[in-house]
């Protein structure tokens, strides 16, 4: 059967359309890395507008270079982020700060919009950052935060979301897609029964960006936010981007007041004057270094197309789920994400006790996947720069491994 299997990843990787894309990025010494949905690779177009940006903008322009255009970069790569990931039109997003300072400026904006309405709704197993910003902000502004018990196989479900709600309501926050398990949440739908009780909703967008087709304007969404280190390839620490819808700029004011989100940053005056639109969003100067990689890669993203891209990561873990069946479910593996694409993000999680101890002697043999507790390990081939004959090197040694594991 290792045969057979082999054969399809080849007969895949040969029918693959993204397949030239993969010579676009640094080339790497893994075996196989799997880890695309926690830090994407890096482009070699990208070393280049580095280098580029340093040499010629930064060296040669010095500070004229906020007037040449920095200082719009923010709003600029936002709407370009917006057209080609987020289905957002122009003025609704913007890049900047990481993702727990612009989750912390959207929720507090969100609740204090709502002043009568005392709940917040999220659940149990959302990434830790999202949980622990509401619960300090549940502490500074006296809320009550309404736990909604979910599966980590799964996610939340709309008729949780419908049980949980109610006229207390001010705001729901939840995941597109779970971290852990990458269940993908029925955006639309869950809107719609939160809008029904009046309340406001913010989405993390972390591990969708880039591997989903997401479409904000036409599923309604409030708020939302999400990073560009994954499925972007922006980078370690690479900046966050927030998302306002347009009919509620100018109601929400976020809490982080700093200069850049005024009305006239340089006249520097005196108080504080919010600045029209998306860019009340900003605080302090944007990391305009860190910003550069997100021009090539929102570049090759939209020549691949995000349609395309999904496709590929659907097979991609298709492939996984049957890899998983065929070598891993015999040895006490069991697969711990949807089976059903049109519920599945861009990631399989795979649990067996025992898991953490295969990491060093996974990453010494070249093969590099992502753990999170408890004794799960997640599978995220990222389709524009993994191949299927990688996915198949990379859980042929996983495979071996957990055979000689007691």
């Amino acid at each position: 059967m290792s045969d057979a299997l082999l054969a399809r990843a080849t007969d895949l990787d040969a029918a693959d359309p993204l397949a030239p894309f993969r010579a676009r990025f640094v080339p790497t010494s893994a075996v196989s890395y799997l880890d695309g949905n926690s830090l994407g690779r890096p482009l070699r177009s990208t070393a280049e507008l580095i280098d580029d940006f340093v040499r010629g903008q930064w060296g040669g322009r010095l500070i004229r270079g906020w007037t040449d255009g920095w200082l719009d970069w923010p709003l600029t790569l936002g709407d370009r982020l917006g057209a080609v990931a987020l289905g957002a039109a122009a003025g609704q997003t913007v890049v900047a700060d990481s993702t727990t300072v612009l989750l912390y400026k959207l929720a507090r904006a969100a609740v204090d919009a709502r002043p009568d309405r005392r709940k917040v709704v999220l659940d149990t197993d959302n990434f830790p950052t999202d949980r622990y910003v509401l619960e300090g902000i549940a502490a500074e502004r006296g809320l009550t935060l309404v736990w909604i018990e979910t599966d980590p196989v799964t996610g939340v479900h709309p008729e949780q979301v419908a049980a949980a709600v109610d006229s207390d309501t001010a705001l729901v926050l939840f995941s597109h897609v779970a971290y852990r398990s990458g269940w993908l949440a029925d955006v639309p739908e869950i809107n719609r029964i939160a809008h029904a009780a009046g309340a406001l909703t913010l989405w993390d967008l972390c591990h969708s960006v880039g591997s989903v087709p997401i479409r904000l304007d036409e599923w309604g969404v409030d708020l939302a936010v999400g990073c560009s280190y994954k499925y972007l390839n922006g980078g370690p620490g690479a900046p966050a981007f927030a998302y306002l819808r347009r009919e509620l700029q100018g109601e929400l004011r976020q809490p982080i007041q700093g200069w850049m989100g005024h009305r006239a940053a340089f006249e520097m005056g005196p108080g504080y004057e919010a600045a029209p639109g998306a860019r009340a969003l900003l605080s302090g100067t944007p990391p305009i270094l860190a910003m550069v990689p997100m021009h090539a890669n929102l570049d090759m993203l939209a020549e691949a197309g995000i349609e395309a891209v999904r496709a590929k990561s659907l097979l991609l873990t298709d492939f996984v789920l049957d890899l998983a069946d065929e070598w891993l479910a015999p040895l006490g593996v069991e697969v711990v994400s949807p089976r059903e694409p049109r519920r599945r993000g861009g990631h399989v999680t795979l649990r067996r006790a025992g898991f953490e101890q295969l990491l060093e002697p996974l990453w010494d043999s070249g093969v590099i996947p992502d753990y999170r507790r408890p004794d799960g390990l997640r599978i995220g081939p990222a389709p524009l720069s993994t191949s299927f004959t990688e996915v198949y090197r990379g859980l042929a040694v996983l495979r071996d491994l957990a055979g000689k594991q007691p």
